[in-house]
């Protein structure tokens, strides 16, 4: 019923990571797959197909309700600040004024945000926006699987459930995974704790590389495989 991580998952709930295909009524694939059924996330240059299909990068979403990054390459990319606005308009039209643009990270795929509570000062979703177009977008993989505030699946566990990992344990579980999967790759000082997950950044010879997320319940990681490498970061004060 529900499927495993890395290469195929299947059944109802299936997840696959890496050049896997997740199917079922609701499969993820990440990387270069394919995430096919009733709900389809495909990231990277993969396809997501079925009802409400997502796809980000050079990807394309298919079904009743896709979401699909295609651009033209030759048109000129925006830069930090014309992303961080598109991001300050999405929010603005959320009708939410607890929320608020914290930082944006420009990859080679995509430009990526953090979005803050200030009421709280946890970190309530992170979005991604298409380096052509400036369309802003929910991110897949944690912020919709893990947050158990703003996420698509949010059913099972409740916001004021108490986190069972600890951020000095998020930190221990996403260095042991680097270690095992990309050696050499450490993880950064700090965890930013959204509700259900922590999200680290990742560096090489201490320089920001990517980012990965560990879910605040199980421990379990989730490296984000989709933005390519990282070019530049503006915090937003």
């Amino acid at each position: 019923m529900m499927g495993n991580y890395g290469g195929q998952g299947s059944g109802m709930m299936g997840y696959g990571t890496g050049n896997g295909n997740g199917g079922g009524m609701m499969g993820y694939g990440t990387g270069n797959g394919y995430g096919g059924g009733m709900m389809g996330y495909g990231s990277g240059n993969g396809n997501g197909g079925g009802m409400m299909g997502y796809g980000a990068g050079n990807g394309y979403g298919g079904g009743m309700m896709g979401y699909g990054a295609g651009y033209d390459t030759a048109s000129d990319p925006l830069t930090l600040k014309e992303a961080a606005d598109a991001v300050k308009t999405y929010l603005d039209s959320t009708g939410n004024a607890d929320l608020e643009l914290k930082e944006v990270m420009e990859f080679s795929n995509n430009f990526y945000a953090e979005v803050e509570e200030k009421s709280t000062g946890i970190h309530a979703f992170e979005l991604l926006v298409n380096k052509y177009t400036g369309a802003v977008t929910p991110e897949m993989g944690p912020n919709m699987m893990w947050n158990t505030k703003y996420g698509h699946m949010n059913q099972g566990v409740t916001t004021t459930q108490d986190a069972t990992v600890t951020e000095k344990q998020a930190l221990e579980n996403a260095q042991a995974y680097l270690d095992r999967v990309m050696p050499g790759t450490t993880v950064g000082e700090n965890a930013d704790r959204f509700y259900g997950y922590y999200t680290i950044h990742t560096l090489e010879d201490g320089k920001i590389s990517g980012m990965l997320s560990v879910n605040s319940y199980t421990g379990a990681v989730w490296y984000h495989n989709w933005h390519g490498e990282f070019v530049d970061m503006l915090e937003v004060e």
